[in-house]
């Protein structure tokens, strides 16, 4: 099953641009939007102006932080910090709405603080704490927030993928293996160049004719397993980047990469993130591949399942005359994307038999680096991210007889209280008033309140030593890369015309 292109092009030849690509000032409706909560912590929206919900404020998100109507996250500027609004979660029950009309409106401050907008939804009115960053979709904040159905390929991975493949405005890519597709809107953003305005207008060969000398990026993309084929062609098309990129549910081992288009995929760039890329490689050549290529890539592959087991519809195995999916005017860059040396070393092998060269292998471990001032002393103690531990021997033997000496004049305290009353009790009044001062060192409520009134005066921005810290735990999918380079292909003719031109 496959997804055809649309012809349509952006802006006034018929649909609104994808926010990944050009988002606009503002947010729009029908139109992709992210919350952002804290660091890394984000939620997708396809913000609408009105919705089928049992909500009266219309469609909201619900967050930790508080709720988010979409009639306040609509038209506002990328960036703008949008406060929470008070919703009224039980109004979604028949029975709470009866005592709410049985109750009336005696009392009820929220309910007469909302008013009726004119678009028949209830005005939400603002809660008295949380907020949001209403920010603009891109790859790196959608791999944050996109529903997980298969491991995905986290920034750093894909961000170097793309820049060792060399990926251009204009080119076309392979990706086998799209699972969650957070690689696929990198690659889009990787090739854009246009919206296809007429894909016939691409010949065979993948160039462009002499009328339309701008060639059109695209990314065809291959999944095996189909509920998540069609999960992600559904994302595509809310985001508005269907007309850039081919979904296929194809078993790539024994299909391969062909499509009925005759200029489809005409590849410059392949990416596989596949169980067993060595498996896909014998449909990744210039011509058909010899027989002591196959034979070898048989031996490499002995005892290996070549496709999973699964429940899907049956796949198209009808055999058909080779085809090169590959660009035949360019030198072709690929990358397999494999968690085990194991598969690594079958993939190596493969790609020596069907002629790839340059091949290399990078394992990525991303950490996030934490820079900040850090401030040590008992001077912090009470304050906001400061260590108020004892930054010198002096400043914790002098604690210690503060401790002391506390305890001291406490001790002392108690003794005099029991001559007194032993006084007392020898029935002489008016002694027991020494008229002593004692001088009690400070309590830790006086430190407390004494380094909030020195805090006002401080300039604790410029205090401290600044310092890095690195995150405990690599937060990426670790993985073994591998790279090679298809060279062109140079027949006699290419020889005779460099012969010619150059001499």
């Amino acid at each position: 099953m496959e997804v055809s292109k649309s012809p349509q092009v952006a802006g006034s030849q018929g649909f609104t641009p994808s926010p990944f690509l050009d988002p606009g000032p503002v947010s729009a409706p029908h139109s992709l939007g992210i919350l952002q909560l804290r660091r890394d912590h984000l939620i997708p929206a396809v913000l609408a102006p009105t919705d089928d919900t049992s909500y009266a404020e219309g469609k909201v998100e619900n967050t930790r932080f508080g709720s988010f109507p979409h009639t306040t996250l609509l038209n506002q500027p990328w960036g703008s910090q949008i406060l929470a609004s008070v919703v009224d979660t039980g109004s979604r029950s028949s029975r709470s709405k009866k005592r709410k009309r049985e109750a009336g409106d005696a009392g009820d401050e929220t309910r007469g603080a909302k008013e009726e907008g004119s678009n028949g939804l209830v005005r939400a009115a603002t809660a008295s704490s949380g907020f949001a960053h209403l920010v603009p979709p891109t790859p790196e904040t959608w791999t944050l927030c996109l529903p997980h159905r298969t491991q995905v390929v986290y920034t750093p991975d894909y961000s170097y993928v793309l820049q060792r493949l060399r990926v251009r405005p204009g080119d076309h890519l392979i990706e086998a293996g799209a699972g969650s597709g957070s690689f696929t809107h990198a690659a889009v953003r990787a090739v854009f160049n246009g919206y296809p305005s007429n894909p016939s207008s691409i010949n065979g060969s993948g160039v462009s004719s002499r009328k339309n000398k701008r060639r059109t990026g695209g990314v065809y993309s291959y999944e095996y397993h189909a509920p998540r084929a069609e999960q992600l062609r559904t994302e595509l098309q809310d985001h508005g980047l269907d007309n850039l990129v081919t979904v296929t549910h194809r078993d790539v081992y024994a299909d391969g990469f062909n499509l009925p288009s005759p200029d489809a995929p005409c590849a410059d760039a392949i990416f596989l993130d596949l169980p067993a890329p060595w498996l896909a490689l014998k449909h990744l050549t210039r011509s058909p591949p010899t027989a002591s290529a196959l034979k070898s890539l048989s031996d490499t592959a002995s005892g290996t399942p070549t496709t999973p087991t699964s429940s899907d519809a049956p796949l198209q195995t009808t055999p058909q005359p080779f085809r090169s999916p590959l660009n035949p005017h360019a030198a072709i860059r690929i990358c397999t994307f494999s968690p085990c040396i194991e598969q690594v070393t079958k993939t190596v092998a493969a790609l020596r038999s069907f002629g790839w060269l340059e091949i290399s292998m990078v394992e990525i471990q991303h950490r996030r680096l934490e820079v900040r001032r850090e401030r040590v002393g008992l001077q912090e103690e009470g304050l906001r991210g400061a260590n108020p531990s004892a930054a010198t021997v002096t400043e914790a033997v002098q604690r210690l007889r503060d401790v002391e000496d506390r305890a001291k004049v406490f001790h002392g305290l108690q003794k005099e209280k029991q001559e007194e009353v032993m006084r007392r009790a020898e029935a002489v009044e008016g002694e027991g008033k020494t008229g002593k001062k004692v001088d009690v060192p400070p309590s830790r409520m006086d430190r407390l309140e004494r380094a909030r009134r020195d805090a006002e005066k401080r300039e604790l921005f410029k205090e401290g030593r600044l310092v890095h810290r690195t995150e405990p735990e690599i937060k990426t999918h670790t993985s073994y890369l591998v790279f090679a380079v298809l060279p062109r292909e140079w027949k006699a003719e290419d020889e005779e015309r460099a012969a010619k031109r150059w001499g």
